[in-house]
């Protein structure tokens, strides 16, 4: 069901501090946003990158920052849903930083789920992906 007006600017919060607080490289602002949880998951968009839990999301974004001069993300188009104290987004955007001194640009796309605790929303669970480059529009997979 379609968040109401008021759930979805709630969602959105969260998710503005989330993408702000990782561009800014701001670990106590990024944990903020995540639920106190020790089921947390995260799929990032490399192959090795699973992660359960508070640290083991601390750790990937640190690796993330070790590896980048600057790295971020903004949402251009999202759909965001919600049944009680729960709601899920989906959402593409663009993904933007430099690596080596190289400014890197591409587009991305993002699922994660909310929980409401305390009258208060956080990050559940998220998946980061990459539309699939050797996937040609119109087919099904990527071949």
């Amino acid at each position: 069901m379609k968040a109401n007006a008021n759930t979805q600017a709630e969602v959105m919060s969260v998710l503005d501090k989330f993408m702000d607080s990782y561009r800014k490289r701001d670990l106590p602002g990024l944990l903020s946003t995540l639920a106190p949880d020790d089921d947390l998951f995260l799929f990032g968009t490399g192959i090795d990158e699973k992660r359960i839990g508070r640290e083991q999301f601390k750790l990937q974004a640190e690796r993330d920052w070790a590896q980048t001069e600057e790295l971020g993300f903004n949402l251009n188009d999202y759909h965001i849903s919600a049944a009680g104290p729960v709601a899920w987004i989906a959402a593409e955007g663009v993904g933007q930083g430099k690596v080596g001194g190289q400014a890197i640009q591409f587009p991305l796309r993002m699922t994660a789920v909310l929980e409401q605790n305390n009258g208060k929303w956080y990050l559940a669970q998220s998946h980061i992906s990459l539309p699939s480059a050797s996937q040609e529009e119109g087919d099904s997979v990527p071949v």
